[in-house]
Parts: structure tokens; sequence; C-alpha cells
């Protein structure tokens, strides 16, 4: 029976999970990355109960690999401290079966690399483009000759090459009027147990406690696309040095890291949905596919989704028949899918997001006696259909 092989291009979350998902059903598996090697620093990544089931429907514990830290509470916050939306992960891990974690994106990246043979990783590979005209891809590398491949997996990312090669007509990125900074400090001093994201006008401030006792820290600012400060730490200092308690201390222990690492980067989440997630045997998933603002927090869990599915769609390599003429035809599945899914969760983030960059003094106390003043009852309906909304196709939930 003749080899599959698929190609993965990027090595982020959502390309390294599909390319495990794919090689434990029996595919050859090669992944190109453009970065000469897995990134040793970075911040966190929260993975939510969905993101967990689908890990666990390809057989990866993520906590067992990297660790984890299970925050006692998760909710919101006002910027002087008083809770809008508080509740117990132990109230959510009933409801879902699981708590959600937050882990180190430099350490959850390499578990997974870890899971593929040495051989299927190719770094300092960029990719330049892609052949589908024919029946086979072709996959364009700068590092030598063409890879032919039976399917391509599009993870490169928000900027995404091979979406607009693919998809010149679509309107592309839309910048949601925002940037943000994100950084990991050492605090366990501080004992901070809760995660959450505090909300000001036009500013929020949020703090993730990791597994190795370190904090994950974001802040978003409303200003201009392009804005940027001489000193990021100043600046943070300067935005958001009173707000409640311990963002000061946190703020103090920013002052102290070299100014590389705190990373800026203006938001931007699609404009609107692709038409499809797929062209001939290609696949896009995660941020090439739909890239969304981060105020959900579930760009990497909906990514990870993305690829469990696609996985589960595809024949296995080992199934009778030839494998590859099924692939088309699996491809059209999975963007019946995913796309309805991923697009809402994009237009909610994005909604999120609306709210809390309001600047008005008045319609910012409007928006948090509105948000307290919510009932239980819609807040976790809010969370059901992000924490609960997975399914494998079929009707097979997972977990």
């Amino acid at each position: 029976m003749p080899e599959c092989h698929v190609v993965v291009v990027g090595a982020g979350i959502g390309g390294l999970t599909a390319a495990v998902a794919l090689y434990r059903r029996g595919w050859r598996v090669t992944v190109c990355e453009r970065a000469p090697e897995l990134p040793a620093t970075g911040a966190g990544i929260g993975l939510a109960p969905n993101a967990l089931r689908a890990l666990d429907a390809i057989g990866v514990d993520a906590a067992y690999a990297v660790g984890s830290a299970v925050p006692a509470t998760m909710g919101l916050r006002r910027w002087d401290g008083s809770w809008l939306v508080r509740e117990a992960t132990a109230g959510i891990s009933a409801r879902y079966g699981m708590p959600p974690i937050a882990v180190a994106r430099p350490a959850f990246t390499a578990a997974l690399a870890a899971a593929l043979p040495p051989t299927a990783l190719r770094y300092g590979t960029a990719v330049t483009g892609v052949d589908d005209a024919g029946g086979r891809p072709a996959v364009r590398t700068a590092a030598g000759p063409d890879l032919p491949a039976d399917l391509v997996v599009a993870a490169d990312g928000i900027h995404s090459p091979l979406r607009r090669a693919f998809f010149p007509a679509h309107r592309g990125l839309h910048y949601i009027g925002e940037t943000a900074w994100r950084c990991v400090v050492d605090a366990p001093e501080l004992g901070v147990t809760a995660m959450s994201e505090s909300w000001g006008r036009g500013e929020r401030f949020g703090i993730t406690p990791l597994s190795d006792g370190r904090l994950y820290l974001y802040a978003t600012a409303v200003v201009p696309a392009g804005t940027r400060w001489g000193d990021v730490r100043v600046e943070l200092r300067r935005r958001f040095g009173s707000w409640h308690d311990p963002i000061p201390a946190l703020l103090e222990r920013v002052g102290r890291l070299d100014a590389a690492g705190v990373l800026q980067s203006d938001l931007h989440d699609l404009a609107g949905p692709l038409p499809a997630l797929h062209h001939g045997r290609i696949a896009w998933l995660g941020d090439a596919a739909h890239a969304m603002a981060p105020n959900l927090g579930q760009g990497g869990c909906q990514a990870i989704e993305d690829a469990v599915v696609l996985a589960h769609l595809l024949p296995a390599a080992d199934t009778s028949g030839t494998v590859a003429d099924r692939v088309p035809s699996a491809l059209a599945a999975y963007t019946a899918a995913r796309r309805a899914r991923t697009d809402a969760v994009r237009v909610r983030a994005r909604r999120v997001g609306r709210l809390g960059a309001v600047r008005n003094p008045l319609a910012a106390a409007a928006r948090d006696l509105a948000v307290r003043a919510t009932p239980n009852r819609l807040a976790r309906r809010g969370l059901d259909e992000l924490f609960a909304g997975f399914r494998l196709p079929g009707g097979q939930g997972v977990g």
C-alpha cells in the first residue's frame, strides 16, 4: 500500500497537534517550520476543557507532559479590584469534567514535538508555495527540492501566506483597535492563585498562574495600529501602576525583565470567514484559518480542536483501499464540521473585546453594572458553548 504523506506548514500548537494526531493514525509526517529551532522563551497559554478533551482524544495529556497550574478561581474584575464575575474552578471542573489549566507555551510545543520522530521536524525550512494544480500537491521550500504530499496542512499563522495565495479575494486581517503586551514573571511569593482579567477604560490586564510558579501576564490598550514606545516597561507602569493588587507588584517584576522580555503585538482577527477551510488537498487550521482576538482565550484551543477533527475525518493510513483518494471528501467534511463553530467563536471574541475596550466613563460604568447583573445561568450558557461545544463529527463526544 502506498505510504500516505502529510506536510504540515508551521510548528505552532495547531500544526504540531495535527502532526501528532496524523502520525498516530499512521501517516508519514513532515513539519516545515521557518524558525531555526523550537522557541525556548515565550508566554503562556490557557487550555480550556474543550481543548483538553480534544487532546485526550488523540492520547495527549497536556498536564502530564508539561505540568499545569489549576487556578483556584477565575473571573473578571474592575481596575479597582472588585469582582464582576467570579467562579471557583472546582465548579467548572464538575460541570465540564476537567478544569482549565495553564501551561508555558514553549514547554507545551516542545512536548508535542517530542511525540514525533525527529526526522519529521524540519526547522529553518521556509515554505515558499504549494503547487496544488495536479492530483498531488507539491510543497516548495527555500531549503531544497519540492516535497510531494497527499495532504498539506496550512498552519502558517495569522499572516498565512498560503491563505493569501489560495484565497486572494478574501479581505484578510482586521485590526481590532488594540495593542497587547505579554510576558512571564517569577513571583511565587505573591501567592497568586486566581486567573483573572481586569477591565478599566480602554485597558485590560490579565493574570494567569503557570505550573512552574511563574505568572503569565498580558495587557491591552486601545491605540492606533503601529503605536510603539521607547520602553514598554515604563509604559505599562504608567497605565496600570495604580490598579489593584497584585498588579503594582507584578509590574515591579516586569521592570526587572529585559525590554525584549515583554512582547508587544497589535491585535487582529480575520475580517470575515474564509469561503472554505480547504482547497483541493490543502486544509487550513488555527490562526491561518480563523484568526480571532484573544478575548476568550480560545485561539489555541480552537486550533487544537481543528487538528483533532481533521485527523479524525481523514482515513487512517492502514485503512484498506486507496487512502489518498479519500482525502478530498474528508477535507470537505472538515470544512462542514469546523467553519461555523470557529467563526461563531471569532465573532464572539470580537464582541467581548469591544466591551473591554469601552473608554467613555459612563459607558464603562454601565458595562460593569451589566456584567455584574448577568444571571449565572446566562453566563454558564456562554461557557457551555465554548467548553462543552466540542464534538467529533458524527455526534461522538470526547472525554
